[in-house]
């Protein structure tokens, strides 16, 4: 059994509690962090001016938070790609410029408000088949219609038994930047960090044909760590 450290007082005890309660930041909201407290310098003496650029600085390091996560290992889970609501479980056709056979899947679609983390992972174990993305509207991302409408990147993964399974991130109302880190070709990890929308979106996950999906509309999702479903033997 692992044991924790012998700090029972004093700096290095506050270090440690503090290291393993607040998450790390994303590196993409150093920019955001960094001229929040630009404006809260530059404005040292207006006391207004001062606590907007600290509000907004405490406000982006929360968004852009990086959580550790430990994801299962048990085979042929399929993990949500990120924290949030599941707003639909239902059937859909796929995102058609990955060029897949044009015939309904699960699909299973999380909806993150701004107080979620907004790093995207790694659903399933195996290798990059394609990354596209697509422009487009910016619905609020609960609408149904935000699947199809909105701009979104569309990342294929397809597994060592050779099941496909679609992480589909979707820009949102507020949201105007997607961020994706991963390319073609890429061999990923399940639950491994691979991008990130700015700020509020959806994500959609389509699964093969016979996937047991084990998630319901209403429930919280944790990226990285909640299965969604199991895939089929």
């Amino acid at each position: 059994m692992a044991r924790r450290p012998d700090l029972r007082s004093g700096p290095a005890r506050l270090a440690a509690l503090a290291k393993t309660t607040i998450p790390p930041m994303h590196p993409a909201g150093l920019p955001f962090v960094g001229a929040s407290l630009a404006v809260a310098a530059v404005g040292h003496r207006n006391m207004w001016l001062r606590r907007a650029g600290l509000l907004a600085a405490a406000a982006n390091a929360a968004f852009f938070r990086h959580p550790p996560r430990v994801p299962p290992t048990r085979p042929g889970a399929v993990v949500a790609p990120a924290d949030g609501m599941i707003c639909l479980v239902e059937e859909a056709l796929p995102p058609a410029e990955l060029g897949l056979p044009e015939r309904p899947l699960p699909r299973v679609s999380i909806f993150l408000s701004i107080f979620d983390a907004h790093v995207q992972r790694i659903p399933i174990s195996g290798e990059v088949a394609a990354v596209v993305h697509r422009p487009g509207l910016y619905w609020s991302a609960e609408l149904a219609a935000a699947s199809q409408d909105n701009e979104r990147n569309s990342v294929l993964i397809r597994t060592p038994e050779g099941h496909n399974v679609v992480a589909v991130q979707i820009a949102g109302l507020v949201a105007r930047r997607i961020v994706c880190d991963i390319a073609q070709g890429d061999k990923v990890m399940i639950g491994d960090t691979y991008g990130l929308i700015r700020y509020g979106s959806r994500l959609d996950t389509y699964l093969p044909e016979g996937t047991e999906v084990l998630v319901l509309p209403g429930q919280r999702a944790v990226g990285g760590e909640t299965i969604l479903a199991e895939l089929p033997r």
